[in-house]
């Protein structure tokens, strides 16, 4: 769905201003291209996050702490 309102958009803006959609179309590639390298870069900083994060509840775990969301008790 996500995909045909972009492709609709598209066209909305060919109609309005083509040579806007037409720069558009070829700039796109190059953006992607652009954009490789920062989200590279915050899918390493979510893993480190991730890792201390981890390292840091360690000890809560290992003696048994719970969060109180996951110690809901079951509706029967």
């Amino acid at each position: 769905m996500k995909l045909f309102l972009l492709f609709v958009g598209w066209c909305i803006l060919f109609v309005l201003c083509w040579p806007l959609a037409l720069l558009a179309l070829i700039a796109f590639p190059f953006l992607w291209l652009i954009s490789i390298p920062f989200r590279l870069f915050g899918i390493t900083f979510k893993a480190v996050f991730a890792l201390l994060k981890a390292i840091l509840f360690l000890p809560a775990r290992l003696i048994g702490f719970r969060s109180v969301a996951l110690a809901a008790p079951k509706q029967s």
